[in-house]
């Protein structure tokens, strides 16, 4: 097949019926129509290289709602001339599977090939997932899953490793545009809005192109009149509710956001993340755990009211609760964002962790050791230990670890915040230390 005919309108599709919502009757008719996924569909990019080499791989594409995933995948079967079945993970089972392969192998016998596209492939358990292998790898199917999950944590290892994963992009400002435009033709009819609107309509819809054709088809049946304003179209159209779903993968994206960047001192950037979990409704106290924590990873000794704030925060929002308690949070993320930053604490932690794995059960020097009975001091319980408020500097320079363990250095304070106080105090006991030697 010659490369330009890849994105050729495809003939053997039917034509839009009046009747179907706008978004169907838009649906492209050929790959070239696609928008917002050029990545994919471009001259050089992976897609059109296999329909120009005949060898379609089995797909998963992953991508958020409406950027295309179903469309692609019937005109991949158009151009490739493959038979396209569709099925949901959702009304489908174990027997709606084997009736679609063995329909697939009958076909097969004829020299023709069958793509098999299953919406929401994510929601297929395990062993589902498990039918498809065989029927794949005889060839028996071209296997196109779409999944708006992670396939790393969604897909068995086995499926994800005889599929090609191609990422699907949130439409753009430029793409959604385009649909916009294609709107218009189709209807015959321009949009009753000001630029400043139609912007609006378009970060409405969040790049989700069938969300933004579905708000346009409610303001092309509004009878004619003057354009809307801001406050009209938000009265006639509901914003598309944000991507976020606290039990998958836009839930853990957001809290390392805002975790990046406080650890990177962007207060904006945090405090923009932050909005985004609230506005998805996430639990504040989730994120009122992940702060104190940050306040000990990132921050620790450089600033020792890092975990104070973090706590208070935590508690103000149990005591005032939403929506007055937010704001002690956001003033939190507010004061991490700002402090010195330090691992010192985090990393010493995992060093002295690694230390006593290696060292087992190293009895303490006897010297540092009570001796509440008689037995316990004849055997030399506490021995030569001595009382460091007795010496001048209160320091007396002692070994605390056992015996033949050495002097490891654990913690290694920054020269940042409160820390270089600290630094300057182990470099003194350290020099007093060594005199004492």
């Amino acid at each position: 097949m010659a490369e330009d005919d890849l994105f050729a309108p495809n003939v053997t599709e039917s034509l839009p019926i009046q009747g179907q919502p706008l978004a169907e009757r838009l649906r492209p008719r050929s790959l070239g129509d696609i928008a917002g996924q050029e990545h994919l569909l471009g001259p050089q990019a992976s897609l059109t290289g296999m329909l120009a080499r005949g060898s379609l791989a089995s797909l998963i594409l992953w991508g958020p709602p409406g950027v295309g995933k179903t469309t692609i995948a019937r005109l991949l079967a158009a151009s490739a001339n493959l038979h396209f079945t569709q099925i949901s993970a959702v009304f489908s089972g174990v027997a709606d599977l084997k009736r679609v392969f063995d329909d697939a192998l009958k076909l097969k016998k004829t020299g023709r090939a069958t793509l098999l596209f299953v919406d929401e492939i994510h929601r297929f358990n395990r062993a589902q997932q498990d039918a498809f292998l065989p029927v794949v790898e005889s060839g028996t199917i071209v296997l196109i899953g779409a999944t708006t999950e992670n396939p790393s944590f969604a897909l068995n290892g086995a499926l994800l490793s005889r599929c090609q994963v191609l990422v699907l992009r949130r439409l753009d400002d430029d793409a959604m545009e385009l649909l916009l435009q294609r709107a218009e033709a189709e209807t015959g009819q321009h949009l009753p809005l000001t630029l400043q609107t139609r912007a609006m309509l378009r970060a409405m819809a969040d790049g989700d192109g069938r969300a933004l054709l579905n708000m346009a088809e409610q303001l092309f049946a509004l009878p004619e009149g003057e354009p809307l304003n801001e406050e009209g179209l938000s009265r006639l159209l509901s914003r598309r509710a944000a991507l976020y779903d606290r039990d998958r993968e836009e839930h853990y994206n957001l809290i390392s956001a805002l975790h990046k960047s406080m650890r990177g001192s962007d207060a904006d950037a945090s405090l923009y993340w932050l909005a985004r979990m609230f506005a998805g409704g996430e639990d504040p106290r989730f994120i009122a755990r992940r702060l104190t924590r940050f306040a000990s990873e990132d921050i620790g000794l450089a600033d020792p009211q890092a975990l104070p704030q973090a706590l208070a925060a935590w508690d103000a929002y149990e005591r005032l609760g939403s929506p007055e308690g937010e704001l002690c949070i956001a003033q939190a993320v507010l004061y991490l964002a700002t402090a010195p930053k330090s691992n010192a604490a985090y990393k010493a932690l995992g060093a002295a962790t690694r230390a006593a794995k290696e060292t087992g059960s190293l009895m303490p020097p006897q010297n540092i050791l009570n001796a509440p009975t008689k037995l316990m001091k004849n055997l030399g319980y506490g021995a030569g230990y001595t009382y460091d408020h007795d010496t001048d500097e209160g320091f007396s320079g002692d070994n605390y670890f056992p015996e033949g363990m050495g002097r490891p250095d654990f913690y290694r304070p920054v020269q940042r915040g409160f820390e270089r106080d600290i630094a300057k105090r182990l470099a003194y006991w350290a020099k007093l230390r060594e005199e004492g030697a």
